[in-house]
């Protein structure tokens, strides 16, 4: 019985274990098993191949019962959920839907997740930006959060690393406050978009409306098409899951290249329920996860732990792990797991018409469109609000139909139609301040269908937001109306944080482990071999998407966490 024991355990133990499988849960999977390293992917939710598990893909629109809609009883039934603006008949198998993993909101939060092999990586914007050494010094400059333990010449050469193998679409636009990348070929912007682009820049000193940059394959590269991906074909049907590969996720890209190495092993259906840590040898020796089938309670064993959970649930997972060492979560020796967290403000949109240009119009999609890099407080603080705000942008026109008439006067309007005036649009994207009243932590009674403690939220705007929510209503309509664009209609809503799904902080890098949990290579401080990589151990928000820095942070992560084994330093 002692060698099944034996034996049991062996069969139970790798050089490292990934929890999570989304975008920076990939990349770790990916550069881990690339480094020679048996690697554990342990993902809660079900597994999803590329192509293979994209159920509608290649619908056409009357092929859905519902003609793309989910009826009201879906709806009602999540209303969280149902905010999110991919959440539809094409694409709510890729969500978790608001029964099947509750939390306690102490104040409105919508968590949006997608718990599957891939997690969110399927359903994610696509918009990636560098950080400049503005963002990276920005907690030092304005005195909010810690000092970053990092900077811009630290990140650079992995953000290039990363944006070669993922594939990112864009110009070199030579901003510094945005550094360019390693680009394939940038999407055009329309007319309107590149009158309001030259208009800005006589008009404007340091405005610019550029293409957005975005991880889709605008002409692939050998290393592409060695992934098994192809161009992307511009469906702008992303949310299903992309046949072509031609978006980057984890299912297409990072996951599949890591299954070809030969040293991954992939298990879905596994919460993870806590880190153990052992303190006879001062680490972390393994992870205690609970199969979401049976219930059954399994361990598993590594020397390296890599914690890509999502911000929200790593926080949950390091919470949870307890020990005498660690009474109030793994790491935790200055309290400030779970605190800090941050997110970007998506609350304020503005639009309006443009008479000129009538002469042209739109034809086809793209799957990106007008980004303006934030121009407040870059140089110099200059406004009674900390940080700034970045802004999309977009224009567009139609066909107006016409539904009057019977007979052949009907046709004739619905075939030809006037066509509509451009219409221009920009939703501002604000970088909140972390604040230790924002925060997350374990309820000490509810608890999950595994027996996991349910977590409570409390994470809420500030007055920094509605000043900076309302200087970006006052820019955009001066710049707007400079432009000579009318009928401008600036709105708010009162969007509950969460829903703009870029939720980050609660396991914060930093110099000092008295003011955080991570250090520079994202090791937790008091615990060397568990590397936290995904939005939890980001020390700030900046008000760039935050994805293209994950993958870079992980990568980088990795390397370190590689040779450090190498050498010894980590059992």
């Amino acid at each position: 019985m002692a060698n099944l024991n034996i034996d049991s355990v062996k069969a139970r133990t790798f050089d490292t274990i990934v929890i999570g499988s989304g975008i920076s849960g990939g990349w770790a999977a990916k550069e881990l098993t690339g480094h020679g390293l048996k690697t554990l992917v342990l993902e809660r939710g079900r597994d999803v191949k590329h192509i293979k598990d994209y159920p509608t893909t290649n619908k056409f629109p009357w092929e859905f019962e519902h003609h793309g809609q989910l009826p009201a009883v879906v709806t009602e039934a999540n209303p969280i959920a149902s905010r999110c603006y991919a959440f539809g008949e094409d694409s709510a198998h890729f969500f978790v839907k608001d029964n099947e993993h509750p939390y306690v909101q102490e104040k409105p939060f919508d968590w949006i997740r997608g718990y599957q092999v891939g997690g969110k990586s399927l359903l994610w914007a696509r918009q990636t930006q560098r950080w400049s050494d503005f963002d990276f010094e920005g907690p030092a400059r304005d005195g909010f959060a810690v000092d970053w333990p990092i900077r811009y010449k630290d990140i650079a050469p992995w953000y290039s690393y990363v944006e070669k193998f993922a594939g990112i679409a864009g110009n070199k636009d030579g901003i510094p406050e945005l550094p360019d990348g390693e680009f394939l070929p940038g999407y055009p912007l329309n007319d309107v978009e590149e009158y309001f682009a030259a208009h800005l820049k006589t008009n404007y000193k340091n405005r610019h409306v550029i293409s957005a940059r975005c991880a889709h394959l605008s002409k692939p590269n050998q290393i592409h098409l060695d992934q098994g991906r192809g161009q992307c074909q511009n469906r702008d049907l992303c949310q299903r899951g992309c046949p072509f590969g031609g978006y980057f996720s984890s299912n297409a890209s990072t996951i599949p290249w890591a299954e070809r190495s030969g040293n991954m092993t992939l298990r879905p259906f596994s919460v993870v329920e806590s880190i153990i840590y052992d303190e006879k040898l001062n680490k972390a020796t393994g992870v205690r996860i609970v199969d979401t089938n049976t219930k059954e309670t399994i361990e598993y064993f590594a020397r390296i732990i890599f914690v890509n959970a999502a911000a929200i649930n790593t926080n949950l997972v390091l919470l949870n792990s307890k020990s005498n060492r660690f009474p109030n979560g793994l790491g935790n020796d200055s309290g400030v797991l779970g605190k800090y967290i941050a997110f970007h403000n998506y609350s304020a949109h503005i639009g309006a018409e443009y008479d000129g240009l009538k002469e042209w119009t739109v034809d086809g999609r793209s799957p990106t469109g007008g980004y303006i890099p934030r121009f407040r407080n870059v140089y110099k603080q200059e406004t009674d609000f900390l940080r700034g705000y970045a802004c999309g942008f977009s224009a567009y026109r139609f066909q107006q139909h016409k539904y009057e008439g019977v007979g052949s006067s009907l046709k004739e309007g619905l075939v030809k139609g006037d066509l509509s005036p451009w219409y221009v649009g920009s939703h501002m994207m604000g970088e909140t301040i972390p604040k230790e009243s924002n925060h997350v932590s374990l309820d000490p009674k509810l608890k999950d269908n595994w027996g996991v403690p349910l977590l409570k939220i409390s994470v809420d705007y500030d007055d920094n937001d509605e000043k900076m929510k309302k200087d970006y209503i006052e820019q955009l309509t001066e710049m707007f109306t400079s432009a000579g664009f009318k009928n401008i209609q600036p709105s708010t809503n009162h969007q509950a944080p969460g829903l703009d799904i870029h939720e980050m902080g609660g396991a914060r890098m930093g110099n000092d482990p008295k003011t955080s949990i991570l250090n520079k290579w994202n090791q937790v401080h008091a615990c060397k071999n568990v590397f936290v990589t995904d939005g939890a151990c980001m020390t700030s928000t900046s008000c760039q998407n935050p994805s293209l820095t994950y993958m870079a942070i992980t990568a980088r992560a990795a390397d370190y966490a590689v040779s450090e084994m190498k050498k010894g330093n980590l059992g």
